[in-house]
């Protein structure tokens, strides 16, 4: 069939398809006219269910209709729609937001999903009815991308949509590399754009722990982390590091701005694998033969872990909860009988359900032999580990899919990538030869993939590990590895259609849009430089023209004016840092693709092993000994450092994934990390750093000397 295009705005509208283009794709019925959302000026909540929320989901948060509502008013003023939220019956001219019949929306294996919604435009305005509070949230994202991509516009029509898997989105291994809790809720938010609902975090690991170089002594220090911090008596000594976890406070707050976005946390703790930090707290529970795992036939070892459970189970807004549960090599039936334990305990004390990864699939007719309850839920991720198909659902138990077909590895691996592969969601279907989908559990043989309506396919899951530990990345990294994969598997875990030409237009255009973050720590720039402060005859500030003032201007045009309570130096156009004033920016980091010129001379250093010169959102640049950037609370270090009373000019260049120092014009040295692989030799490769651009000096910062000026561009 001849296929056929129609240009609105920048959106196309798929006739011959009956689809809208977004990301997931959307089947409608379009029409050749446009509204103009700027023509509504409410967002009305329909006064029988504002107060309505979505039983059905994984959450146990819900957000109410009107919760929603408030989100998406939000969003749209950041596209410059500016509306109020009303509660009321009136449709005409105005977003209409009210729930219908849920049966009206079903999922791949035809059940009722509480996710769908319609959606229906005309001159009169918009309205969207929604299987359930969720629902309408799905379809008040499709209105925000139609607006995006035709300059505040959505094309008359009628669409019907709801995903085809219940379970759509990512995991991030949180326990080998702490992220803060912002970089989370940021994550939550691109990911719910693109209508994605679940959020798994790995809260627990340890780098791998190689028996056969390590002995005891190192196993027992080597990097194992545990992210959740309680001060429970019942848990005390399991966790040494409070700066690097997550308090109940914040873990709350984490799950609660991913929920107001329709994205749930589901949280893993890992045992009796991968559980390296249990015994580095409790060394009597490991296996002589490697201390990473548990030795579940120890009496102690199951209640340890159920008390451990218990603790932390009354944080957990979800349903489902993630007991890990993988790459266990201790003796099988021990393993079953511990998942089945751990099982039945998060089941009475708080009535959730469990999840582990596919490790040992279930045996039949095989005396003695205990397999592992069928309402646990599996997580499949590789073929030599278990047949999701043929072992587990022909068997009634629910699998959902994390093949390794879409793993990555952060920063380096012998296997797998390190940016998520988004050729193989276009491609990666071996029955079609076309579209992956959560149910395409073998891209290479279709014999090993169940129908696509299957219903023990609960959907799909992609996984970022940090298999070499802290120092390996900063944290946007993880970001920047999925930067283009989540929009694009969120597509085919909907169910959506877009082909890789359609996906790369499309996702240029609204990756500037995505509400509720910024992970590219981009900022606002009229001109090629984002900001400019000279310390010269004409600037304003406390001891150069203007002594009353503590303004300092932004030459750059952008009004990025700082603010100091520095005086000017009396021999030289600078200001003067004395370790008891700073100069303050409004901003907080500049993502990649910079460069960042400070020209200053240092004085004194009153701290000569750890002095600031700068200081931002993401990282802090230190003098000493040498030039060091500070991120994630690890140190890189290059071989140059600033002189002492003599003027300098030091370039920081983000270049891409990688950063740069220049010191007064001569050959830039980039920052490197030096990653230990599994013990047995060193991988050196470059770092991202984000420019810091929040604070100069201060009391803390333990240098004194004179600033001559600041200067960021857009450019690297």
């Amino acid at each position: 069939m001849l296929r056929v295009l129609q240009l609105t705005g920048l959106a196309l509208v798929d006739l011959a398809n009956a689809r809208w283009m977004g990301i997931p794709t959307v089947p409608s019925v379009a029409g050749s006219d446009q509204l103009r959302l700027n023509d509504l000026r409410s967002i009305i909540v329909d006064s029988q269910y504002s107060g309505s929320v979505n039983e059905k989901g994984q959450t146990l948060i819900p957000p109410t209709l009107k919760e929603f509502a408030q989100t998406f008013s939000d969003d749209l003023t950041r596209i410059g729609v500016n509306t109020s939220v009303d509660v009321g019956d009136s449709t005409s001219n105005a977003i209409f937001l009210t729930l219908g019949d849920p049966s009206r929306y079903r999922d791949a294996a035809g059940r009722t999903t509480s996710e769908g919604y319609t959606l229906s435009v005309s001159k009169s305005g918009i309205n969207v009815t929604g299987a359930s509070p969720l629902g309408v949230f799905w379809g008040t994202r499709t209105i925000l991308q139609q607006a995006i991509a035709s300059n505040g516009s959505i094309p008359y029509g009628q669409v019907v949509d709801s995903p085809g898997w219940a379970t759509r989105g990512m995991m991030l291994d949180a326990g080998r590399h702490y992220y803060p809790p912002g970089f989370l809720t940021e994550m939550c938010a691109y990911m719910s754009f693109f209508k994605q609902n679940t959020f798994h975090l790995h809260l627990s690991d340890n780098l791998y722990n190689n028996v056969a170089i390590y002995g005891r002594e190192r196993s027992l220090e080597l990097y194992a982390r545990f992210r959740l911090w309680s001060d429970s008596p019942d848990v005390a000594g399991l966790n040494k590091y409070k700066n690097e976890s997550y308090t109940k406070e914040q873990f709350d707050d984490i799950q609660s701005s991913c929920a107001a976005r329709g994205v749930t946390i589901v949280p893993e703790i890992e045992a009796p694998g991968h559980a390296l930090v249990f015994v580095q707290w409790k060394p009597e529970l490991g296996l002589t033969d490697d201390l990473s795992l548990l030795n579940i036939s120890n009496p102690a070892t199951i209640p340890t872990m159920q008390s451990v459970w218990s603790t932390f189970l009354p944080w957990f807004q979800t349903k489902t909860v993630h007991i890990g549960a993988d790459e266990y090599t201790g003796e099988v039936n021990d393993y079953n009988v511990f998942v089945n334990a751990m099982a039945d305990h998060i089941r009475s004390v708080s009535g959730k359900d469990t999840r582990i990864w596919g490790t040992f699939p279930p045996k039949y007719n095989v005396a003695g032999y205990d397999n592992i309850y069928q309402n646990v839920s599996v997580q499949h991720w590789e073929f030599f580990e278990d047949n999701p198909l043929y072992e587990y659902i022909k068997h009634n138990y629910s699998v959902l899919n994390s093949d390794d077909t879409f793993y990555v590895v952060n920063k380096w691996s012998g296997s797998y990538p390190q940016a998520l592969n988004i050729t193989r969601t276009f491609d990666g279907n071996p029955a079609s030869g076309s579209h992956w989908y959560p149910y395409v559990f073998d891209t290479h043989n279709s014999s090993n993939n169940p129908s696509p309506d299957e219903a023990l396919v609960l959907g799909a899951i992609a996984p970022l590990w940090n298999d070499y530990g802290a120092n390996a990345s900063v944290y946007s990294e993880a970001f920047y590895a999925w930067k283009e994969g989540i929009p694009a598997l969120a597509d085919k875990q909907w169910g959506g259609n877009l082909t890789s030409t359609e996906f790369e237009s499309l996702f240029a255009n609204l990756l500037p849009h995505v509400p509720g973050q910024n992970l590219e720590r981009g900022i606002r720039s009229n001109t090629p430089t984002i900001l400019e402060y000279a310390f010269n005859a004409s600037s304003t500030g406390p001891g150069l023209q203007n002594r009353t003032s503590s303004l300092i201007s932004d030459y750059s045009g952008n009004n990025y004016d700082g603010t100091t309570d520095c005086t000017a130096s009396n021999t030289s156009s600078a200001l003067l840092v004395t370790g008891r004033c700073s100069l303050v920016s409004p901003l907080g980091s500049k993502g990649r693709d910079y460069t960042l010129t400070l020209t200053l001379s240092i004085s004194s250093l009153a701290n000569p092993t750890n002095a600031t010169l700068i200081s931002g959102t993401d990282s802090a640049l230190l003098l000493t000994p040498n030039i060091t950037f500070v991120a994630g609370g690890e140190y890189f270090r290059l071989n140059s450092s600033l002189p002492l009373g003599k003027k300098a000019k030091l370039a920081i260049i983000g270049r891409g994934n990688r950063t740069f120092a220049q010191l007064d014009e001569t050959e830039e040295e980039e920052f490197l990390t030096r990653m230990g692989i599994n013990g047995e030799r060193f991988q050196w490769t470059g770092m991202a750093f984000e420019a810091p651009l929040r604070k100069i000096g201060g009391k803390e910062a333990g240098w004194t000397g004179e600033l001559y000026g600041i200067k960021l561009v857009n450019s690297a």
